[in-house]
């Protein structure tokens, strides 16, 4: 299986990264010099996780040429989403991570009606090459066709909660259509797949972990994905998943999962 999947901008991505949500600001240094040492080259921040400036310590500390690691920061954008205040959080992010690869909106935040200008913004920053490419979280398919209507400009990028109980397939097939990666957050629900009896049969029957198992129904089903721990055994096992494939009964089997299931925030909950 390839490693990488294209951008529409003609960038690559790694497929598999790993998350800093949630992770403590005294364990984020040690949290990305260890994932970036069992070889993950994706690491996915944001300012509202407040431990960018703790991840780029662990990225200057990690020995990995730079390079070689692609980082992902966020907007948060909850106090303004002015032109100004989107400036001024990139270059705070950029001061704590050394370099930031891949800018996402966080929320579309929809009642506030200023995502377009928002995009706006994070176009000038990728034209002016503070950042290599751009993207969005938890929008709607109808928003970025909004995006792309009203700038010219799609996301090569959305990150949005996928996992088996809530598998997104009606925006997933929208994003195949208009060239954009599908990535996932809470790809493991949580964790509250890893005790399905499904994913539990699967792995059992390949010697895995529930959590391998899952992962690799991201990638085979074609969509990025960026787990999240804090112990090392399990950020190990997690990027463990290229030596061994779920057959198409095994894929079908985690299909019929889907609940619709929300375990973080709906994109229409914040605003």
């Amino acid at each position: 299986m390839e490693h990488h999947v294209a951008l529409r901008d003609g960038h690559r991505l790694p497929i598999l990264g790993f998350g800093l949500y949630k992770v403590p600001a005294s364990q984020a240094e040690d949290v990305v010099t260890e994932g970036l040492a069992f070889g993950y080259r994706l690491v996915d921040s944001a300012e509202f996780y407040a431990n960018e400036a703790q991840a780029g310590r662990g990225l200057a500390r990690s020995g990995v040429e730079r390079d070689d690691i692609t980082v992902t920061s966020k907007f948060w954008g909850e106090d303004s989403q002015a032109p100004e205040a989107v400036r001024a959080a990139f270059d705070a992010s950029e001061r704590a991570l050394g370099r930031i690869d891949l800018y996402l909106i966080h929320w579309p935040r929809p009642s506030r009606n200023q995502y377009v200008d928002v995009w706006r913004t994070l176009i000038e920053l990728r034209d002016a090459g503070r950042v290599r490419s751009i993207g969005v979280a938890n929008f709607s398919a109808d928003q970025i066709t909004r995006l792309g209507e009203e700038t010219g400009e799609l996301p090569v990028l959305n990150q949005i909660e996928l996992h088996p109980y809530l598998q997104q397939a009606e925006l997933r097939d929208f994003h195949a259509e208009h060239g954009i990666v599908t990535q996932a957050w809470s790809p493991l629900g949580r964790g509250h797949l890893l005790s399905d009896p499904t994913i539990v049969a699967i792995a059992g029957a390949h010697g895995v972990s529930p959590a391998q198992v899952v992962i690799r129904w991201h990638l085979q089903l074609g969509t990025a994905a960026v787990p999240k721990s804090v112990n090392a055994e399990r950020l190990r096992s997690n990027a463990d998943i290229f030596s061994f494939d779920l057959t198409a009964a095994e894929m079908a089997a985690i299909g019929e999962l889907e609940r619709g299931q929300h375990f973080g925030t709906a994109p229409t909950d914040r605003q």
